[in-house]
């Protein structure tokens, strides 16, 4: 009996190898089918939406030709599950034959199609996941989003730097919760600072208010938080709640906690929030107001956020990829391209380094304030052209 499911199992593998063999071959074609894989439902919805609407702006600020080639974009939802995603990849690999997988909201749906895109080469670009590992996974992963380690580092330096002495350490229980507190923790100790606490909570659903509670005993002079986009909003409102702004406890961290896409929701109560971060629609450049009034326009006024930005460059990376290959659509080519291109993003420079195939992005200290009525994360200090931390310690 062993030996017969053994033999199944062989003959499942094998015949799945020669299916993503025949995908790869089958991609030298004139048309060329871009598949992201986002969370269009579920707790990170918001993060599908920015990328998609962003994707579908590109194209449509682009055309849908390049190199010669015609591009078909291909939006499939996976709620951010993991098994989800690989199936879903899997079918895009295998059927759709597209070009490029992109997209993975989460960390764990990133990692879950790596060794697909290893087996079928075919260049994976994360615009979104950001723990520091994931494009360690697979030569054929590129990155335009950020690793936390990106903001946090700076997020250290400058809180450092500015009176804050004490901190209590409170993180979503997950790849980039870990990466952020690790980072957080390593950078403020360097520069004198002390973590009093390291708190972690559920990723799903979170009741912050016995955590908040916990570090508020400790009088820290601010909470160091971070929690996925869309969850920021809670913490804020749970944190005022228990009157911890009242004690003078400040709020500092990555900018996922006050969100572009829902910061006018959270009200007043996040004045004064400082974050680092790679991206705000407040950013004062000529190409992102074209940008963000263009996002806006396309879609009934809804402002762009760091995600909608990132979905926006993964599209220029795999555009400028095709073109600089020559038409080429074989992943090898591809990835190639891909490393070391450098461009005007709307966030500022951005490049992907040649070696670890990670974004290299400034990063920019912000505090919430009110412009016009709407709440905006106002950048005030520039850290240029960082690259991740986690990673440029490791080549030392």
């Amino acid at each position: 009996m062993k030996i017969a499911v053994k033999r199944r199992y062989f003959v499942a593998a094998a015949c799945a190898a020669m299916a993503f063999a025949a995908a790869g071959g089958a991609r030298a074609q004139d048309s060329v089918k871009i598949g992201f894989i986002l969370p269009m439902t579920g707790q990170q919805q918001s993060t599908g939406k920015q990328i998609a609407a962003a994707a579908k702006l590109f194209m449509a600020q682009h055309g849908d030709t390049v190199a010669g080639k015609k591009v078909e974009l291909i939006i499939k939802d996976d709620g951010a599950v993991p098994d989800n995603t690989k199936r879903i990849a899997q079918d895009l690999i295998v059927n759709e034959k597209v070009t490029f997988l992109a997209g993975f909201g989460v960390t764990p749906a990133a990692l879950a199609v790596a060794p697909l895109a290893t087996e079928s080469k075919t260049p994976e670009i994360v615009t979104a996941a950001g723990t520091s590992i994931i494009t360690e996974k697979s030569p054929y992963i590129a990155r335009t989003s950020f690793t936390l380690a990106q903001s946090v580092v700076p997020m250290a330096d400058w809180a450092a730097q500015n009176g804050v002495k004490k901190v209590v350490s409170m993180v979503s229980d997950y790849g980039p919760g870990i990466d952020s507190e690790n980072s957080f923790k390593a950078e403020f100790a360097k520069q004198g600072g002390q973590v009093l606490d390291a708190i972690r909570f559920p990723l799903t659903a979170p009741d912050f208010a016995p955590f908040l509670q916990r570090a508020a005993d400790q009088k820290p002079d601010a909470i160091f938080v971070f929690v996925p986009s869309g969850q920021g909003g809670v913490f804020i409102k749970q944190f005022v709640e228990r009157g911890l702004d009242k004690a003078g406890i400040k709020i500092i961290g990555p900018g996922d906690v006050t969100d572009d896409d829902l910061l006018n929701g959270m009200g007043d109560a996040v004045l004064g929030t400082i974050t680092a971060h790679i991206y705000s629609a407040d950013h004062d450049s000529p190409t992102n107001k074209a940008f963000v009034a263009a996002f806006k326009k396309a879609n009934d006024g809804l402002r762009p956020n760091f995600m909608a930005v990132s979905g926006y460059d993964g599209m220029h990376l795999m555009y400028e990829s095709l073109q600089k290959a020559g038409g080429k659509t074989d992943g090898d080519s591809l990835i190639a391209a891909a490393k070391g291109m450098a461009w005007e993003s709307p966030r500022g420079p951005i490049s992907i380094d040649p070696d670890t195939r990670d974004i290299v992005q400034n990063v920019y200290i912000r505090k919430v304030e009110k412009k016009n009525g709407e709440l905006y994360n106002v950048e005030f200090a520039t850290f240029p052209a960082v690259k991740d931390p986690i990673k440029a310690a490791e080549a030392k």
